[in-house]
């Protein structure tokens, strides 16, 4: 086994205690057997059977940051850390389905698909969020960093609905106006609901775990977290926009899910690049067609992506995208933690950068 392989059979393992710490604690609020099983049911349905980049990113993060391997008791905190962040995931994710009225994710039936769930998933999503409290709570309430875990991810849940607002009020399914369409809004609503979330949040988590102070205590000091920041979110951009281009052009076998972006409305990359480089005719088609659930709408729309040039585009912008970040990266100074033991090092960004770079799932 490879050690990749080996530290996500690890984290799994980590999973098993996590789910069975949480439904013990349910079960101490004298919850029915019943309701015990469909919560056990939910969690393994709609939290581990991702790819897990956020969850064992962490976990990457934080030994970049140490620069060693960890201890038993290190690994397990950082794992119970990333599993935090892919209960966050299964909530946002149970959550947009609905609202999207999607059909499948990761290569299965929606959660709320599911005959006995429906619209019981409002509450499951709600559920899962809670968990993430329940599991920093009982791991890390004696640290003193704890206070600074939860401010994270009450912020980072915040920032991330806020994101998903501007999504649905800017394309909303019943509505299409393809004059409320930008770069601009585009990049607004990629950052604030995805990639804040999935790239940010990760490494920020890693680097409290690692002792690097959340609060500056002068104007000299290093912001760890802003430095963070303005790597990783450029590099969420280029994942989500990836993921957009994926949406369109990817089959379900590749992708884990049926595309829906084009029927949806969605303020994606593809439409606003589209939207740009057609002519008036093209222009017509896409506001005819785009946020219609009809195969055939939908087909006219992917046509006009190809004659406008989307793919091309898109290989032009992945090539520029990635030699931007790889520059970011090499001018950031890597710095120290206060407290010892950690660095903050440029090869906790390369690793993020070259896990996704012409990704294809």
């Amino acid at each position: 086994m490879d050690k990749k392989a080996a530290v996500r059979e690890r984290f799994m393992k980590v999973y098993d205690v996590v789910r069975d710490d949480l439904l013990a604690d349910f079960g101490q609020h004298n919850m029915p057997e019943e309701a015990i099983k469909y919560y056990r049911e939910s969690m393994d349905y709609n939290v581990p059977k991702g790819k897990l980049n956020r969850g064992l990113s962490v976990i990457d993060s934080v030994a970049i940051l140490k620069g060693r391997e960890l201890t038993e008791e290190e690994f397990f905190k950082a794992a119970v850390l990333g599993w935090s962040v892919e209960w966050l995931q299964a909530y946002f994710l149970v959550s947009d389905d609905i609202m999207d009225n999607s059909i499948t994710r990761r290569g299965q039936p929606c959660w709320y698909k599911l005959p006995n769930v429906g619209l019981m998933a409002v509450n499951d999503a709600l559920i899962l969020e809670g968990a993430i409290f329940q599991m920093i709570r009982k791991h890390f309430r004696k640290e003193p960093y704890y206070v600074d875990l939860i401010d994270l991810m009450h912020e980072v849940g915040y920032q991330t609905e806020m994101g998903q607002l501007v999504d649905l009020i800017t394309a909303p399914e019943d509505n299409v106006d393809l004059s409320k369409f930008s770069p601009e809004r585009h990049e607004l609503i990629v950052t604030y609901k995805t990639a804040i979330y999935s790239f940010y949040l990760p490494v920020a988590l890693a680097l409290i775990l690692c002792g690097f102070p959340v609060e500056k205590k002068d104007e000299s000091d290093t912001d760890y977290y802003k430095i963070a920041y303005d790597i990783l979110i450029p590099l969420g951009i280029y994942f989500q926009i990836q993921d957009d281009y994926l949406d369109y052009s990817g089959t379900p076998e590749q992708i884990g899910k049926i595309g829906t972006d084009i029927k949806d409305n969605k303020c994606s990359w593809c439409i606003n690049t589209a939207l740009k480089y057609a002519n008036d005719q093209q222009r017509a088609t896409l506001e005819a067609n785009y946020g219609i659930k009809d195969d055939v709408a939908e087909a006219r729309v992917k046509e006009v992506f190809r004659a406008v040039g989307v793919d091309k585009y898109y290989a032009e912008y992945e090539a520029a995208s990635y030699e931007e970040i790889n520059a970011l990266i090499d001018k950031t100074p890597e710095a120290v933690s206060p407290c010892g033991g950690a660095v903050l090092r440029r090869s906790v960004f390369r690793v993020f950068l070259e896990k996704i770079y012409k990704r294809t799932k």
